[in-house]
């Protein structure tokens, strides 16, 4: 990981996240020809906002670039979303750009921001994961265990205590 440099993620890193959900959320589609993220449809996660209270994470950034990132947000019930297991539980996202993944990073991104939430007093955090999605394994591995599982999704919870 000494070819990464980690820091906390700030307000200014709103559209690098809204690129990085799109990572997240289309993890089994092709890159568009430009290598840019696929085109899927990530409203209500939008980012205009972040940097509120209760939402914070870290970013990886590989030779100037975002190569990942995983952050939480607190979300009421009205708002939630996917990964929702009750209020006072921020949810998860992480994305890495598919040329940094099955390196070990996403594990390290991983394990910095459920230190980052942990410093920020929160005793649980939850995320959601396709049920085919490999990264799965790595949450489980993790501490992340199964919340409710709907056919094809996953929410998980992980205590921080």
């Amino acid at each position: 990981m000494d070819e990464y440099e980690f820091r906390d993620l700030a307000a200014g890193d709103a559209p690098a996240l809204t690129e990085m959900l799109r990572w997240a959320m289309g993890w089994r589609e092709v890159p568009a020809a430009d290598g840019s993220p696929p085109s899927v449809p990530i409203a209500p996660y939008v980012f205009g906002d972040f940097g509120r209270p209760g939402d914070g994470g870290v970013i990886a950034v590989w030779e100037g670039e975002p190569a990942g990132a995983c952050w939480y947000r607190l979300l009421p019930a009205a708002g939630r979303g996917h990964g929702f297991v009750a209020e006072g539980v921020p949810e998860l996202t992480i994305a890495v750009l598919p040329i940094h993944r099955a390196q070990g990073l996403g594990g390290e991104l991983l394990d910095r921001a459920a230190d980052h939430a942990r410093a920020a007093g929160f005793e649980s955090i939850s995320l959601s994961v396709e049920s085919d999605n490999p990264a799965r394994g790595m949450y489980e591995r993790r501490g992340f265990g199964l919340v409710a599982d709907d056919g094809s999704s996953w929410t998980m919870c992980k205590r921080l205590d």
